[in-house]
């Protein structure tokens, strides 16, 4: 399923926090901050009508085998799983169920224009970049809440504020490819294949990095206590069993994963 969102629809669901911290301001006096956020939504203003933010995502029949979820009719999305001496050894799998379950695969996205329009402008093209990371992010947000509430509807009674929303008060979690229980953004190649991205205007690089950058694609999972975690560093053990799940060479995504190894 694909929507089309207009930036008002989505710009309440901006978390403040992490634009200021883009901006390099997440130090500086609330006065200043709120400068800022008052300048951003004049911008936000003067481009709603002019550009639209996207989702896709699809609600799937899933169940977990060893560290891979299965998705469908038999699509296996391997998982990594945490090593570190004094982690708690999780994997995104264990929150799936090993016979039956649900799981949500999603993209969001903005209109390339919002990369492309302002090279005449430096601020402007700062500016408008980096609310588009934001869009993104807030499009994610509130289609979260969406299939909680409604498409998949675990949890229809959620009656929760902005702020909590943020703070992920919610049940279940979203974890995100390139995130720290997610990193390997090959994956995006799998979801891409599921719940075909180019139909909202999303395009992969080699490196399965996505084009426009303001994009975010991951998983949604309702397990009552999943909650987020960091893969941390990995061992050639894993790297080598996971290269066999995934159908690739090691050395191929050793690459990928450089910064867990």
């Amino acid at each position: 399923m694909t929507i089309d969102y207009h930036i008002q629809d989505v710009a309440p669901y901006v978390n403040w926090v992490y634009f200021f911290y883009a901006w390099g301001m997440h130090n500086k006096p609330q006065d200043e901050k709120q400068r800022l956020r008052m300048e951003a939504e004049n911008v936000l203003e003067k481009i709603t009508g002019r550009y639209a933010v996207h989702a896709v995502f699809e609600l799937m029949d899933a169940h977990s085998e060893g560290d891979d979820i299965v998705v469908g009719d038999g699509h296996h999305i391997p998982m990594l799983r945490q090593q570190q001496a004094g982690s708690e050894y999780l994997c995104l799998a264990d929150f799936i169920h090993p016979e039956h379950d649900r799981i949500g695969l999603f993209a969001t996205t903005v209109d390339l224009g919002m990369e492309k329009d302002f090279d005449g402008d430096a601020y402007m093209k700062m500016m408008v970049q980096l609310l588009a990371d934001r869009l993104a992010e807030a499009a994610a947000e509130r289609l979260h809440e969406s299939v909680r509430k409604v498409y998949w509807g675990y949890a229809p009674q959620e009656q929760l504020t902005m702020q909590e929303l943020h703070l992920e008060k919610f049940q279940g979690i979203r974890p995100a490819v390139g995130y720290p229980s997610l990193p390997d953004t090959s994956l995006n190649f799998v979801i891409n294949d599921l719940i075909d991205m180019h139909q909202i205007g999303i395009r992969l690089t080699e490196s399965g990095a996505m084009k426009p950058h303001a994009s975010v694609s991951g998983l949604m999972i309702a397990h009552p206590q999943a909650h987020y975690f960091s893969l941390g560093t990995i061992g050639e053990d894993q790297l080598t069993d996971y290269a066999k799940r995934r159908g690739l060479p090691v050395e191929v995504l050793r690459k990928f994963l450089a910064s867990s190894l």
